[in-house]
Parts: C-alpha cells; sequence; structure tokens
C-alpha cells in the first residue's frame, strides 16, 4: 500500500498547479492513445488485442472520468458474459469458442487480403516460398 500512497502524494503534487494538472492530462492522453491504437491495430490478429484497448482505456481513467465509466461499463459486461458462459453447457461453451474462432479467422483473412492482397492459400504458400 505503501507504492500507492506514493503514487498518490505524487500525482496530488502534479495536480497542485494548473500547468501540472494540464500537462498530466495531455501526457495521460496521448500515452493511452498511443496504447489503444496500438490494441486497435492488434484486435484482427490472435493476442490480446483486446486487453491491450482496455489497458489504454485504464490508463485514460486515471484522468478522466468518461473513461473511467466506459471502463466500469465494459469491464461489467465482460463480468457478466464470462458468468453466463460459465453457467452454460459445454457444447454452448464450445459453440462459443467455435464462433470466436471463426470471426478471429476471417478477421486475419480479410486483414491479410485488404493489406497484402492474399486471395488464396496458394498465395500465401508462394509468399513463403520466395521470401
Amino acid at each position: 500500500m505503501r507504492r500507492k500512497e506514493q503514487l498518490r502524494a505524487i500525482r496530488h503534487r502534479i495536480r497542485s498547479t494548473r500547468t501540472g494538472r494540464l500537462t498530466l492530462q495531455v501526457v495521460i492522453a496521448v500515452l493511452g492513445a498511443v496504447v489503444v491504437t496500438i490494441g486497435i491495430i492488434l484486435i484482427p490478429f490472435p493476442g490480446p488485442g483486446w486487453l491491450i484497448v482496455l489497458a489504454g482505456l485504464a490508463i485514460w481513467a486515471i484522468e478522466f472520468v468518461w473513461a473511467q465509466l466506459l471502463l466500469s461499463f465494459t469491464r461489467a459486461r465482460l463480468e457478466k458474459w464470462w458468468h453466463w458462459l460459465g453457467r452454460q453447457h459445454w457444447a454452448v461453451r464450445v459453440l462459443a469458442g467455435v464462433v470466436g474462432l471463426v470471426f478471429v479467422s476471417l478477421v486475419v483473412w480479410m486483414s491479410l487480403r485488404v493489406s497484402f492482397g492474399v486471395r488464396s492459400l496458394d498465395d500465401v504458400w508462394d509468399y513463403i516460398v520466395t521470401h
């Protein structure tokens, strides 16, 4: 708890002046925007894209009330989803997993198609062989 109190004291000291308050808001806004942007870029790919977006939202929530509200709303909905899914029959959980996998696969496929012009698996194989 001591580290948390130290951070709170530092933030209070920074916020005690108008320049410090504005500087802190700008730094938090830019840092949160960078993290959210990286997360959004990574969403179509397998991995923690959404988790990174939520981390950026948590950074914004340090300084902005709207981000605190959005983060609370998102966490509540996510917890409800996980609790609901945990109460379901195993077949429903498998179906949810398959739907998620298909969705992520389609997003990755469309990203490859739009970004690299990949139209088929032969294109992927030709790219691997030639590079």
